[in-house]
């Protein structure tokens, strides 16, 4: 959900780019894991706010710019039994993420590797026997079936 990029004063805070729709989608948390792939840790928070296009925090137990430095290119996730419910027709990208994409014929396209935003829509990356961008939209996705793994889609083969 974002990545610390520097310390930010001298009192501890960190300094946080957030890959967050919203820059305040990450206040909303009070526990932050902090680390990277297979090296996590979870981390109270104290305070934080909204600080221009960043997020400024202050994180149990970090005293000083030199222990907040020490955080410098972690990335800051939270758990997913932390979200609040989708609303209805919503998605979080990380549920879609390995679903498996399958057109109007009934032919796996391949696999949700990973989202982009445009600025018109989301896009899905899908890997399969090549890969395919496929725009998130009401024309395109047909059906999003959480329970079954799949996500229908109007899309040709040959597309």
């Amino acid at each position: 959900m974002g990545r610390v990029v520097a310390p930010y004063g001298v009192q501890g805070w960190i300094k946080v780019q957030p890959f967050t729709q919203e820059r305040k989608g990450l206040l909303g948390y009070a526990q932050w894991q902090v680390g990277h792939e297979g090296a996590w840790r979870s981390w109270p928070v104290v305070e934080a706010r909204v600080h221009g296009a960043a997020v400024v925090a202050k994180l149990a137990g970090i005293d000083d710019r030199e222990q907040a430095a020490a955080f410098q290119g972690q990335r800051i996730a939270v758990a997913r039994s932390e979200f609040p419910p989708a609303a209805s027709k919503e998605y979080y990208w990380a549920d879609l993420v390995g679903l498996q994409v399958v057109n109007a014929e009934g032919i796996v396209l391949g696999k949700v590797v990973q989202l982009f935003e445009t600025g018109a829509n989301d896009v899905l990356v899908v890997e399969g026997d090549r890969e395919r961008l496929l725009p998130f939209i009401t024309s395109v996705i047909r059906k999003v079936d959480m329970a079954a793994g799949t996500i229908s889609v109007d899309w040709g083969a040959d597309y």
